[in-house]
């Protein structure tokens, strides 16, 4: 039996991993016209027959959020009525994450509200990659494949830090697990960071837990937001005697004073992925170094329009 067509469609948030994804797997990006109105109003306009075809769209939900959030509901939408077979949302980068659940007393807790958005709009499927809080997948009533950037980051990690003896270093409780499984596959040991978050988008870096003197630190998070726990951590690991330290996270976010704060830092590298795209200012950097997810997500497209499983990519 004959499959459905396979059709790519890129949003406005995230072009050029658009198109390293359509690079890999060989097939043009589909064209589609997303415009606005002069009062800001989105208006999507498909320029080929979807009817039938298995859609994916790419486009992170990252800055401008609320923006690229709607981009994709009407995106998902449009593709809905022209009568695609199916619509995969391929969300590199998920935005409102951080809010999944109720801190305080009257507080929303936004990443459901995102997900039912999301789902109202029409979506059959969703692709995400590194959530902030894995539970995330519960929040929606459609299948949802989670990939990891583990994969094409270890493989950096490993020739970069040949025969050295390096640690892994969560910035707090809730990245341990993340953190123990990069050791695990580096052959590396672990330490803790015990943060304090004393506000919204501040941290404070009290103490490490684990041994972190003489050996290359590699800090490990999800995401780097304005920089401000990284910067901590960094002067801490030094602090303790760490030889080095470098830093790694899957989501760039960049905000506020964090391309001020790592320039300034001792760190000796920031390892990052393509899932949001960096500004010139953060492209030009001695200190970044950018690593393409392209492939593992173009991976996943191709197994699940093929029907074969994706849960080797699940590392």
């Amino acid at each position: 039996m004959d499959l459905h067509p396979l059709k790519i469609f890129c949003g406005n948030s995230n072009p050029e991993l658009g198109s390293r994804i359509s690079e890999y797997l060989d097939i043009q990006l589909s064209p589609c016209e997303i415009k606005r109105f002069s009062d800001g109003e989105v208006f999507v306009d498909i320029k080929e027959s979807v009817r039938g075809a298995d859609v994916f769209i790419v486009q992170s939900t990252c800055p401008p959020v609320n923006d690229n959030l709607v981009e994709l509901c009407i995106t998902i939408d449009a593709f809905k009525r022209a009568s695609a077979k199916s619509i995969t949302a391929v969300i590199p980068y998920y935005g409102y994450a951080r809010q999944d659940r109720k801190v305080s007393p009257r507080v929303p807790i936004s990443a459901k509200l995102v997900a039912d958005l999301i789902t109202t709009a029409g979506v059959s499927r969703v692709v995400s990659m590194e959530l902030h809080a894995g539970q995330i997948q519960g929040l929606f009533n459609v299948p949802f494949d989670h990939l990891f950037a583990s994969p094409v980051v270890i493989k950096y990690v490993k020739e970069k830090f040949k025969n050295r003896d390096l640690v892994i270093i969560s910035p707090d409780a809730g990245g341990v697990e993340r953190a123990r499984a990069y050791a695990k596959r580096l052959n590396a040991s672990l330490a803790i960071i015990d943060k304090r978050r004393t506000g919204m988008n501040e941290a404070k870096a009290m103490n490490i837990i684990g041994e972190v003197s003489g050996k290359d630190a590699l800090i490990l998070d999800d995401l780097i937001d304005t920089a401000g726990t990284l910067t901590e951590a960094t002067t801490a690991a030094l602090g303790l005697g760490a030889t080095s330290v470098s830093a790694c996270c899957t989501h760039p976010v960049f905000s506020g004073p964090a391309f001020a704060r790592i320039e300034s830092s001792p760190l000796t590298e920031v390892i990052v992925t393509d899932t949001i795209p960096l500004s010139e200012k953060f492209l030009q950097s001695k200190k970044i170094k950018l690593i393409s997810v392209a492939p593992i997500l173009g991976e996943a497209i191709k197994r699940i329009y093929s029907c074969d499983s994706v849960s080797t990519l699940f590392v």
